[in-house]
């Protein structure tokens, strides 16, 4: 039995990088699954590659090996996800590699889902297959960040999307808030609504600004059709949702939570009782697979996910306005010492048009 080498080369890291590139053009089609890419090379030539398009699909793994063949034998697989070692919709990735005569198998980052979480490691290394573990680790995990967290806390990983105005303000007094920032930064939200299981907003959101809340165009793709749409959740504690709200035009892709409605049942609608934000999202994970939230609502919701430190990642859009003090604030979070401040690390930095995003992971330190 070869044990785990630790050994990486220069090599690895460019063909590792490929097999990402690979895994993330199934970004937008493979919920629930992870997004895999899988590159198969000897002697510095490509043999075969191929990613993971959608749940039911072969995995990446299957489809590197078919290109490869015969030729496989030998050879070493870069692979960005531990190869799976339990049979599901599919047989598992590591017998395979297995049986194609693989030498050597460079992982990015382990599988902690339950069912693979090291098997599939184990599994290569019972049949003499040298393992190298890490390579472009931080990288390859940027591309399953809800289904790592998922499978290792059960909870999804949330991203809540604010825009705001320099001043901090997202809307009129009067409730007025369409088009605080330009076409860039509205296109940029359709990838993160793309890449998230759910969209979770508030009834006021709906009943100010009949959103859909939907992917309705994406660079890179021309057949919207082949993406998989986020479910959008509504949060109505009072069954204030209209039956005529554009939201519901897609109702089976719907859900409420708020007293039950027979008039939603029949629609299509999944219904869930009033329980605790935490609550809920763990039953997101556990009863409907769902392990990338986006939180697109007004400040009240905002801020609630906030206080109770369920956001993983606050997505902040900055239009060079100023909206005055009357205007509505971007949050409802009152402090009064500097010690209850909510602090960020900044993790980028972009200008799209004449707007600029923030990615900001909140810090749990106090000052």
């Amino acid at each position: 039995m070869s044990k785990l080498s630790q050994a990486a080369m220069p090599q690895d890291q460019l063909w590792m990088q490929r097999a990402i590139a690979l895994a993330r053009l199934g970004q937008y089609s493979t919920k629930p699954n992870p997004n895999v890419g899988c590159v198969i090379v000897k002697e510095q030539q490509l043999l075969g590659e191929g990613f993971h398009p959608q749940a039911g699909q072969p995995h990446a793994e299957v489809f590197a090996l078919r290109q490869a063949g015969e030729h496989a034998r030998g050879a070493t697989a870069y692979v960005t996800l531990e190869p799976c070692a339990h049979y599901g919709r599919t047989p598992p990735c590591a017998k395979g590699l297995v049986e194609a005569g693989i030498a050597k198998v460079v992982v990015a980052c382990l599988d902690p889902n339950p069912l693979v979480a090291g098997k599939g490691l184990q599994i290569l290394q019972d049949a003499g297959i040298e393992v190298i573990v890490g390579v472009a680790q931080a990288e390859a995990e940027q591309l399953n960040l809800g289904f790592l967290k998922a499978m290792a806390t059960g909870m999804p990983y949330v991203r809540l999307k604010v825009a705001s105005s320099l001043d901090g303000r997202t809307a009129m007094a009067v409730g007025e808030a369409k088009w605080i920032t330009g076409t860039e930064a509205r296109q940029d939200v359709q990838h993160w609504r793309a890449i998230s299981a759910v969209v979770i907003t508030g009834i006021d959101t709906v009943l100010a600004d009949d959103c859909q809340l939907n992917v309705r165009q994406l660079t890179g793709v021309e057949q919207i059709s082949t993406i998989v749409q986020p479910k959008r959740l509504i949060l109505d504690r009072q069954g204030r949702l209209p039956l005529t709200a554009k939201i519901l035009q897609q109702p089976d892709t719907v859900m409420v939570m708020g007293p039950f409605r027979q008039s939603l049942a029949d629609l299509g609608v999944q219904q869930f009782a009033v329980q605790s934000l935490t609550d809920l999202l763990q039953r997101l994970v556990t009863e409907h697979q769902i392990y990338d939230v986006l939180v697109e609502a007004g400040a009240t919701l905002s801020t609630a996910f906030l206080q109770a430190q369920l956001v993983d990642e606050m997505i902040s859009y900055v239009a060079p306005t100023l909206l005055g003090q009357t205007a509505r604030a971007m949050l409802n979070t009152e402090f009064s010492r500097m010690a209850e401040q909510l602090r960020f690390k900044l993790m980028d930095v972009t200008q799209l048009g004449n707007d600029v995003r923030l990615r900001l992971i909140p810090l749990q330190e106090t000052i």
